[in-house]
């Protein structure tokens, strides 16, 4: 955390967390100093969905894997029933991986566990799709210069020329990628888009006196954050507002395209890969902090 130097330096407030193993294993709430994080959007009948069904945009924290756009909708764990193993443990079988999670409480952070088994050479997407309930002040910050790829809906948005024809992506540096200021949450312009900042592990939001950090850590496979900034733009017949910031293993969205350069990078790194072990392993921290 960084901090002024005539302000009280950031302190940390502790969180508590619930989750829906029966639904999807969803995270339904990531609160503590008072204050909830994850944003609740007003979908129904997100308690009947079955695998195959499109997604319902209930809020809160879905695991989305093996991929998070294209098939299956979000992927394949987050309309299934989870098996509850024990306190704050669950997995889900799926047809090609079982995932496995463990949520602990660690002196005020929430850390969650993963391990996904499947065959030698398995690929796929992971992404903890958090929707964060935050105001339009809010921001997020990551390294500068990251390398953040701005798919398909943000070229209109670009200086004209920038987008090339038959780009999956455009990639330029954080936090103002072709000149899009993205770091910035708000307010409501009425424009929605996704971008993936490859490579990051470790990012914060921040609003007003409260951030929420979030680390990911697997030094094996590759690592990145998603955002999804959907600033009353989507879907077209009745947008709403809903910022998702969303850590990954994989750079992409659409498991699909992993094996895609994009126009701008190799494939390698597009996707997890399952070892010759058959399993792997990740760790999801969660901290969250107050300042005066």
């Amino acid at each position: 955390m960084v901090s002024r130097p005539d302000l009280p330096a950031p302190v940390a407030v502790p969180l508590r967390i619930a989750v829906d193993h029966r639904h999807g294993g969803r995270w339904t709430s990531l609160a503590g100093g008072g204050r909830e994080w994850l944003w609740r959007g007003g979908a129904t009948g997100r308690e009947r969905v079955a695998p195959g069904d499109a997604f319902v945009d209930a809020g809160g924290l879905e695991e989305c894997v093996p991929t998070v756009r294209g098939t299956p909708d979000h992927g394949a764990a987050w309309s299934r029933p989870w098996r509850t193993t024990g306190p704050r443990s669950a997995v889900v079988d799926c047809a090609d991986f079982t995932l496995a999670r463990r949520i602990t409480e660690e002196a005020g952070e929430v850390v969650a566990r993963y391990r996904l088994a499947a065959e030698p050479g398995y690929r796929f997407v992971w992404a903890a799709h958090a929707l964060l309930d935050l105001s339009p002040a809010a921001r997020l910050v990551a390294p500068a210069g990251t390398p953040t790829r701005l798919y398909p809906e943000a070229a209109e948005l670009l200086p004209p020329g920038t987008w090339r024809a038959g780009d999956r992506w455009h990639t330029a540096g954080w936090p103002d990628p072709a000149g899009l200021p993205l770091d910035r949450l708000g307010p409501d312009d009425g424009t929605a888009l996704g971008a993936v900042l490859v490579g990051a592990d470790d990012v914060r939001v921040v609003d007003g006196t409260d951030a929420l950090r979030l680390r990911l850590h697997c030094p094996d496979q590759p690592r990145s954050v998603a955002l999804w900034r959907n600033l009353r733009g989507w879907p077209a017949a009745a947008p709403y507002r809903s910022i998702g910031v969303e850590p990954m293993l994989g750079a992409v969205f659409d498991l699909a395209e992993a094996d895609s350069d994009g126009g701008d990078t190799a494939a390698a790194g597009n996707a997890a890969v399952v070892p010759a072990g058959g399993e792997v392993e990740w760790e999801l921290v969660v901290t969250g902090y107050r300042s005066g």
